[in-house]
């Protein structure tokens, strides 16, 4: 039994490791503006690169024309590890939240804050030059959930 917790701390420690081998110009593909279209309107997020981290903000787009910025996003590493910092700015998401890089797999960086209540985990995936898909996900009240974002590049 000490055996495999020895293993599972070790590999803990390898995924934690090699989602820090990242630099910041591995977001790069982020820094556009991106568009996703629902049925009550459309959602945005523009994102400018820094020296040393991303800034973006996400906007929802009513069908009339009001557009209302939702929240603000920093990527950014605090003590040697990158996070992705969000502050909200409508009821009950108000304030900042961290969330910590875990992951880096496959054009996937997967952002993590397990004490946070929803969401735990914010995913970017790198679709290629045109698409960006975006999710959160995590529990409430014991039941998985998960939104996905799909984005496309605004040319």
């Amino acid at each position: 039994m000490r055996k495999y917790l020895i293993l599972i701390v070790l590999a803990v420690v390898q995924l934690s490791a090699n989602a820090q081998k990242v630099n910041i110009k591995q977001f790069s593909f982020l820094a556009q503006d991106w568009l996703m279209n629902t049925d009550k309107g459309k959602i945005t997020e523009s994102w400018i690169m820094s020296k040393d981290s991303l800034n973006g903000k996400s906007y929802r787009h009513s069908l009339e024309g009001e557009s209302v910025l939702t929240e603000t996003l920093v990527i950014k590493k605090i003590n040697g590890v990158f996070n992705l910092c969000v502050t909200g700015y409508e009821q009950n998401n108000l304030g900042t939240t961290n969330f910590r890089l875990i992951s880096t797999e496959n054009n996937t960086f997967v952002f993590e804050n397990k004490a946070h209540d929803f969401p735990q985990k914010i995913i970017y995936q790198n679709k290629g030059k045109d698409q960006l898909l975006a999710w959160i996900e995590g529990e409430v009240n014991g039941k998985k959930m998960k939104s996905e974002f799909p984005y496309t590049r605004i040319k």
